[in-house]
């Protein structure tokens, strides 16, 4: 019998050596217990994954971050997004979330809102645009890490010829004309896709009016602003640009990336568009796409206005990070939140990734004004910047500006009351999308 328990002693022992030699612990001695997060990341150039081993390390072991990337669009984001909060997943521990889809998943409480302190030591400093875009019901309800804003871009050939002086307010009756009389294309976006309701939107906050009136009323009582002044003269302007074809014979299915394209050629003018197209622009011409001229001939300013007497609103986007509802490391989560959108890394990301910060004092690292030339007018406008409509309903109502209003050569000043009416229709559960 001794000799027995003998070879089962030493079995044992041999089993715990090899569990220990395979990293396969099972009560053979110490185990790794450090909680994990997980990071739902949207896709970038490699930037989140580093900010999580970084946040790790100076964890000093009270968690990992580990990283999962959700798909590329927007809407399947949200889609994935939904279903798992939904769903109830524990592991949705810190997520990047696209601003509009903050109240959505917030109205159910599928996200846990920002504890006071943490907000108060994230957002000091923050841009008012981002911060409008991270709230919800007057609770922030995500941290903004890194904010968005369009910029005005022309060629400073074009607007020497036309006389305009760009360090004065521009109006989009003015782009019009001028593209027309030296038969120029302006870069903007008539895509049946979401970057036709980041414009709109911006149009119509710089009327002074909004898409959404009531955004926080029920499904049965919002009410849509499209049928106002400020919707008319959106709709007008990009009827006019279709019809006339001064957006380029690409309009219809052209977005960010093809309005970039057209602005680089020999008839761009001008352009509304994120920053990224400046690095993009740059390896173009390092690439030998285009003469070093191009880039010398770019400037840059604020957005257009829609009324010549109303200061223009420009489209604010980026990411906010949100913590799930059911995660099981909250606390841990919002520690980890800290860390990923302090200044620095705010700054440091900007520069790697070519995402500009929500943090106003990120703006002032160094290395920020060699790579981003531009960097106080892209501060300057997120100040003044509006996210787009804050509804719960958002899938629907930027579905239905879609449709309606593409392409653009087939939109009038009637589209505006028309597409409004639909929204309401769709909403009530007596039209579909």
């Amino acid at each position: 019998m001794a000799h027995q328990s003998t070879r089962r002693h030493r079995a044992g022992t041999l089993a715990c050596l090899g569990a220990a030699l395979s990293l396969v612990v099972s009560g053979c001695g110490p185990q790794d217990e450090t909680p994990v997060l997980t990071w739902y990341t949207n896709p970038d150039d490699g930037g989140q994954a580093e900010l999580a081993q970084q946040c790790t390390a100076e964890a000093n072991g009270a968690y990992r971050i580990e990283t999962s990337m959700l798909p590329r669009d927007a809407s399947s984001q949200r889609e994935q997004l939904t279903r798992r909060l939904a769903a109830g997943d524990s592991t949705m521990d810190i997520m990047s979330l696209d601003p509009p889809y903050l109240p959505e998943l917030s109205e159910p409480g599928f996200l846990a809102p920002v504890p006071d302190d943490v907000a108060e030591r994230t957002t000091h400093d923050t841009l008012d645009g981002a911060l409008e875009g991270a709230t919800w019901k007057d609770q922030l309800m995500g941290v903004p890490f890194w904010a968005n804003t369009q910029l005005l871009w022309y060629r400073k050939s074009v607007v020497e010829e036309a006389g305009l002086e760009m360090d004065e307010p521009v109006t989009w009756d003015q782009l019009i004309e001028v593209a027309r009389d030296q038969d120029k294309f302006l870069a903007v976006h008539g895509a049946q896709a979401e970057s036709m309701t980041v414009w709109v939107n911006a149009m119509m906050e710089s009327g002074g009016e909004q898409i959404v009136e009531n955004p926080e009323a029920s499904v049965e009582d919002t009410e849509i602003g499209l049928d106002s002044e400020a919707g008319r003269k959106a709709a007008e302007i990009v009827g006019t640009i279709g019809s006339e074809g001064l957006g380029s014979p690409g309009l219809p299915t052209q977005a960010e990336n093809e309005a970039m394209l057209v602005f680089q050629q020999d008839r761009g003018s001008f352009m509304v568009n994120w920053p990224f197209i400046w690095p993009a622009t740059q390896s173009a011409v390092e690439e030998g796409q285009f003469d070093e001229s191009l880039l010398d001939d770019i400037g840059w300013t604020t957005y257009p206005r829609t009324f010549a007497d109303q200061q223009a609103t420009p489209p604010t986007g980026g990411i906010n990070l949100g913590v799930g509802a059911e995660s099981e490391h909250q606390e841990l989560a919002w520690d980890a939140i800290e860390c990923i959108v302090s200044p620095e890394n705010q700054a440091e990301y900007f520069i790697s990734n070519g995402n500009p910060p929500a943090s106003a004092s990120a703006y002032d690292y160094p290395g920020i004004d060699e790579q981003y030339p531009m960097k106080d007018a892209i501060r300057d406008s997120l100040d003044i910047a509006a996210p787009r409509p804050q509804t719960p309903y958002y899938n629907e109502v930027s579905t239905a500006i879609q449709q309606e209003f593409t392409p653009p050569s087939e939109v009038s000043e009637e589209t505006a009351g028309r597409t409004g009416n639909f929204i309401t229709e769709v909403l009530r559960g007596e039209a579909l999308l």
